[in-house]
């Protein structure tokens, strides 16, 4: 009896054929590494052009111009290992602790000491290095991409397509201007350039089965997290790379990310003694080093659990918007640029809804080895350290913090936009709308690039034009009034009356941060020098006084206070004639500052015009013992005696002063300073 056969059932829906373009039906050019890589270097660092004639600018000071170790050239170097990044420029223990987390980043400095060594003082220098290294960071993403996505060959059309404008869009992206603007931001390049390098060349090692490329990828990744913490994250990322473009078993993946785990280990050995791990959970209660406090009280406090989440997640929203909309852009978010949030803003809801649909999307993503969610895991897991979900930050955000995020979002819309090319069963000559669009919005970006780094010319630019995006943060209106009394200060002085328009918008950018932040000590010691300058002595004096209460061991207020006593009572006597008063002020500055010379000559002036000469003789006495080498001090004490009827004395050290400088007594009593 013939057996019987059940009919096979038929597959609810038909197999199709994988979907792929043939690499040799596309145009040569789509598939040309070489070409590529050449021209996505070109577009990184090209961009960044119109920057090679800027100044230093925002914390270009901190990490290079005023930075004992790096302005010491290679012999700084052991300094920059040694200590927090901030030390050199603070100079004082325990003071680089006033910014929240700690900072231990020396690679960027030891570059920085570098170029210090062979070209000096060069901002030049240091603006085409950033655009170089910038140029190599798109390559080096590129050809991780390619080691991603272009494992066979019937993969090759995606690796192409997904390399080429994901590195496209990353290189043109105007988020970046911050970082690769300013001289600064060459911690975050380094850092990112470490990690992908060090996941480029895991990715070979597994791939072309090479064990000593392991040593290579630890040390490439250690370099990275010496360059900024935040690398570390790659710990995390480095696994998730191995699950989703290799069939690699768990144990294998263990073994793979653990060059990236000792890295991390002998990192956080380094860096522990000079920032303890303990400091990264440190609270400063100074609104611009935290800025999770608002006032209750008349005094500062945390903001309440609610508040802070709602305001951190308003800023991951801001983040999305930036990343698909790059404008405006401001390298300044301080409060209160970002408000108090509340879950009754919609904005903080959207956003909160807006990261649960993406968390939800990676988490489905997983199983599926989904490359759109593996973008997303990327943007997620990078984010996290700067995000303020984890500790704080000590800003509500920054352009600059999204620097190796911006690599995930990049890479999920590309992958996706592959995808819907290869849901159509396009072939290779069909991508032109893709490419066209990715085209437009790269040419996008680099215009908004192109535009925007000007602004970066140097602090006066930066703060002056920032100050119009973000005139409800006390930090940038701080500093914009800062640059624009700087600036008054080195104009020449055929100048400077007509140019106190400068001084007057400095206060009111002032008064704007005070309104914002009413415990700024620096706000009011700057609108006491502006105060100065617009002969407002008294007002000066007021200011000062407010910041000592704040601060009663602000030294520069104390310093500064002296200083409007002194100037007023300069003005009293040489402008008003109001010989008293001039006394009286210049009595206060003697008191607050007895070694300051200018102070002890001017009343020293003042009281030998009052009639009182033996004040004025011990005042002059003490001008020459402060600085012997003035032969107007000694001219002072000359005439000091012969005003009181002691005509030996008198000649005698008006003799002095004619030797040291022939002439002077022609000059009259009292010469100027000399300095």
């Amino acid at each position: 009896m013939a057996k019987k056969h059940k009919p096979t059932t038929p597959p609810s829906k038909p197999a199709k054929a994988p979907v792929s373009v043939p690499v040799d039906n596309s145009p040569a050019w789509l598939v040309n590494t070489r070409l590529h890589m050449a021209l996505l270097f070109l577009l990184g660092a090209m961009l960044y052009a119109n920057t090679f004639k800027h100044d230093y600018a925002l914390d270009d000071a901190i990490v290079i111009t005023d930075n004992m170790f790096t302005t010491k050239g290679l012999a700084g170097v052991p300094g920059i290992l040694k200590y927090d990044t901030f030390y050199g420029f603070f100079k004082e223990e325990g003071k680089a602790t006033l910014v929240a987390g700690g900072r231990y980043r020396p690679l960027s400095l030891v570059t920085f000491a570098v170029e210090y060594q062979l070209f000096g003082k060069k901002p030049m220098v240091g603006h085409i290095a950033n655009s170089l290294w910038y140029g190599l960071t798109v390559v080096v993403l590129y050809l991780l991409l390619m080691q991603l996505f272009g494992n066979s060959q019937k993969e090759k059309p995606k690796a192409f397509f997904i390399a080429l404008t994901a590195s496209a869009l990353f290189a043109a992206h105007p988020l970046h201007t911050e970082v690769v603007a300013n001289i600064k931001g060459r911690d975050e390049i380094l850092a990112l350039l470490g990690s992908l390098g060090a996941l480029y060349f895991s990715m070979r090692a597994f791939h072309e089965k090479k064990a000593w490329m392991h040593v290579f990828v630890g040390f490439i990744f250690l370099l990275g997290l010496l360059s900024k913490e935040n690398a570390i994250t790659f710990v995390a990322v480095a696994p998730l790379t191995f699950y989703y473009f290799t069939k690699a078993k768990p144990s294998q993946i263990a073994m793979q990310t653990l060059p990236f785990a000792a890295a991390a280990l002998v990192f956080l050995l380094i860096r522990n003694p000079i920032v303890p791990m303990t400091s990264i959970g440190d609270t400063s209660m100074e609104l611009m080093n935290n800025p999770f406090l608002k006032i209750e009280g008349n005094q500062y406090v945390a903001f309440t659990a609610a508040e802070r989440l709602a305001t951190v997640f308003y800023t991951l929203g801001k983040y999305l918007v930036l990343l698909f909309i790059p404008h405006p852009l401001t390298h300044d978010y301080y409060p209160r640029h970002i408000g108090v949030m509340s879950w009754g803003d919609w904005q903080s809801l959207l956003s909160l809804a807006a990261y649960l649909a993406l968390g939800v999307f990676a988490l489905l993503g997983l199983r599926r080895k989904d490359p759109v969610s593996y973008g997303v895991w990327f943007y997620l897991l990078t984010l996290s350290i700067v995000s303020n979900l984890v500790f704080s930050v000590g800003t509500n955000m920054a352009e600059r913090l999204l620097f190796m995020p911006s690599v995930g979002f990049c890479v999920a819309l590309s992958a996706g936009a592959w995808q819907l090319i290869a849901k159509n069963g396009k072939k290779a000559d069909d991508w032109r709308p893709a490419l066209i669009v990715l085209v437009v919005v790269v040419g996008l970006f680099s215009v908004k690039t192109i535009l925007r780094n000007p602004v970066w010319k140097n602090n006066y630019t930066l703060f002056t034009s920032d100050v119009q995006i973000s005139p409800n943060s006390a930090k940038l209106r701080n500093a914009a009034a800062g640059e624009l009394i700087t600036t008054y200060e080195k104009l020449p002085q055929d100048e400077k009356e007509g140019s106190k328009g400068m001084l007057t918008e400095a206060v009111g950018h002032l008064n704007e941060a005070l309104k914002i932040h009413p415990n700024y000590k620096n706000a009011y010691l700057l609108m006491g020098n502006a105060y100065i300058y617009l002969n407002r002595y008294e007002e000066a004096v007021t200011t000062y006084q407010k910041a000592l209460e704040i601060d009663p061991d602000y030294s520069e207020a104390q310093g500064n206070i002296a200083v409007a006593y002194r100037e007023a009572g300069k003005y009293q006597g040489e402008k008003l004639n109001n010989l008293p008063k001039a006394l009286e002020y210049l009595e206060k500055a003697y008191q607050l500052k007895p070694d300051d010379y200018e102070t002890v000559r001017l009343l020293g002036v003042a009281s030998g015009i009052a009639g009182n000469h033996p004040r004025a003789l011990e005042l002059f006495t003490k001008g020459t013992q402060m600085q012997p080498e003035n032969a107007g001090a000694w001219l002072n004490l000359g005439f000091a005696y012969l005003n009181s009827n002691n005509k030996a004395e008198g000649d005698k050290y008006v003799a002095k002063a004619e030797s040291m400088q022939p002439g002077i007594s022609k000059q009259g009593a009292q010469p100027q300073q000399q300095q």
